[in-house]
């Protein structure tokens, strides 16, 4: 094994079997790469949206996917489906998925009522199906907290009575395991009963998952400044740019398809493409002249509220932010498709790309985002980085190698 500057460990070559895995509420496949990247095969994965299945299956054509609500998936009719077929009892090591976390948000409403709430309870359901070896459920922080605590307490009896007595909450900051964006999420891992392991499941989690810490953030201009200043006018790829003097940066060496390392080879990246090396993705909102003139008085790491009154009122200074060259960027949010002025490109006066936004989140540049603007940039600020989903997963696996039955 190997570490690198970012804190990803890299896995050397192995000939055991891969473990098996089913991704649920897949969307375009942050989660499903970083398991894959920690040496398990997935098998089938379940996704309702239309445009993120589109990404996904580019992006995995080898992965059975559902495509529709996952209140279908797995009941009892036949035909079964490719991706049911695949997800059989006893061939499922580990299940993983976020369920969607609008509702526990503190971006919104924060509704306990809002009926995607519980939308974990179709994740146990195909727990209880296909009972893996161990589970991985991510959510934001806020799933614990809301309404007393009465969501947590709900899960963790859900989890026992499916089986899962032994149940690690996991608080994770991306920003720790190599992705540059402070990002706060929880995982819940569970291990199914009956599995023989020794000792305290929390502690044990924390001690295989700080292996994949960094040494030290990675700053938003460590992630993308040898992207092309200039962007996509008509959404289309563009040529590849080439290596400038003093880069690429640890963390680009891992995105870029022209740089090998023993994590993410260059083929790897390059095998995505249908096409040559070309940069996707690298396209943007378009900008009115007045907001152009609002962006160009906002400098690196500062927000609306240093703006002329005559320009901006004060009122949500937040909704103007330009990154801060320096250090890692704040949370990659789904809203960006809808108003992208919180994610202003640290140097340059417009908004972000998709394929920039995308580098935030660790998707390397062979990861290639479908459908519209909108679409992508909603599927990108939706997805679990994959560097930390890397690093989760790589923790569980070393939990799940000993008690895989043979």
């Amino acid at each position: 094994m190997l570490r690198s500057e970012t804190g990803m460990e890299q896995r050397a070559g192995t000939t055991s079997k891969p473990l098996r895995a089913v991704s649920l509420f897949c969307g375009a496949g942050g989660f499903c790469e970083g398991t894959r990247l920690a040496g398990f095969e997935i098998v089938a994965a379940v996704e309702a949206d239309p445009a993120a299945c589109k990404t996904h299956t580019a992006n995995f054509p080898g992965v059975a996917l559902y495509e529709g609500d996952i209140s279908g998936f797995l009941r009892k009719r036949a035909p079964v489906t490719v991706s049911e077929q695949a997800a059989t009892v006893g061939t499922v090591d580990l299940v993983i998925g976020g369920p969607p976390c609008q509702g526990f948000s503190q971006i919104g409403p924060r509704d306990p009522d809002d009926p995607r709430n519980l939308l974990y309870q179709e994740f146990l359901r195909v727990i209880r199906r296909i009972k893996p070896s161990g589970f991985i459920m991510e959510n934001v922080p806020n799933m614990l907290s809301i309404s007393g605590g009465h969501f947590r307490d709900n899960i963790v009896r859900a989890c026992c009575s499916a089986g899962y007595r032994r149940i690690a909450v996991i608080h994770a900051l991306a920003s720790d395991f190599g992705v540059p964006q402070h990002r706060r999420r929880i995982f819940i891992v569970g291990l199914r009963d009956g599995l023989a392991f020794n000792g305290d499941l929390e502690a044990t989690c924390h001690r295989e998952l700080a292996a994949f810490k960094a040494q030290n953030p990675v700053t938003v201009w460590q992630a993308i400044s040898d992207l092309p200043a200039g962007v996509s006018l008509d959404d289309q790829p563009i040529d590849y740019p080439a290596r400038r003097q003093g880069q690429p940066s640890a963390f680009q060496k891992l995105m870029r398809l022209d740089c090998d390392s023993p994590l993410l080879a260059s083929g790897y990246k390059l095998a995505r493409l249908s096409g040559p090396a070309m940069l996707h993705n690298h396209h943007t909102k378009g900008m009115e002249s007045r907001r152009r003139a609002i962006v160009a008085l906002i400098k690196p790491g500062m927000n609306g509220a240093a703006l002329p009154r005559e320009l901006w009122k004060g009122v949500r200074s937040h909704k103007w932010r330009r990154l801060s060259p320096d250090k890692p960027s704040y949370t990659i949010l789904a809203q960006m498709s809808r108003d992208l002025s919180e994610w202003i490109h640290p140097v340059e006066n417009r908004w972000i790309t998709v394929r920039e936004a995308a580098r935030l989140q660790s998707f390397h540049d062979g990861f290639v985002f479908h459908g519209s603007e909108y679409q992508q940039l909603k599927q990108v600020g939706n997805a679990v980085p994959p560097f930390l989903g890397f690093a989760i997963a790589s923790a569980v696996k070393s939990l799940l190698r000993p008690v895989r039955k043979s």
